[in-house]
């Protein structure tokens, strides 16, 4: 399960992450949730980027990993390209402080 976009705030980490098994999907959607949470909530990424299932996430922090999915769309794209390709991951961290 890499690992491909940690975002830190003030009062939380996000972890954005590919699970081993989206391997064999084609669409590109990341998984995202904070070290506590049991169900993540999955963003598709192309060709909008919107919320698949919500997760254990609420109504307010969904839309906060989406509007970081809208925000760095690109570079999760390009993410999921190297995942698919089988290529090395480096993890992206941004520090925010909100």
């Amino acid at each position: 399960m890499p690992k491909i976009l940690l975002y830190i705030t003030a009062k939380i980490i996000w972890q954005f992450l590919f699970w081993n098994t989206d391997y064999n999907e084609n669409r590109a959607h990341v998984h995202v949730g904070k070290r506590s949470t049991e169900h993540l909530c999955k963003i598709w990424l192309e060709p909008v980027v919107e919320i698949e299932k919500q997760g254990d996430l609420t109504d307010a922090q969904a839309r906060e990993v989406l509007e970081i999915a809208k925000e760095y769309q690109e570079k999760l794209l390009h993410q999921w390209k190297l995942f698919k390709e089988g290529k090395r991951i480096r993890i992206i961290t941004v520090k925010r402080r909100r």
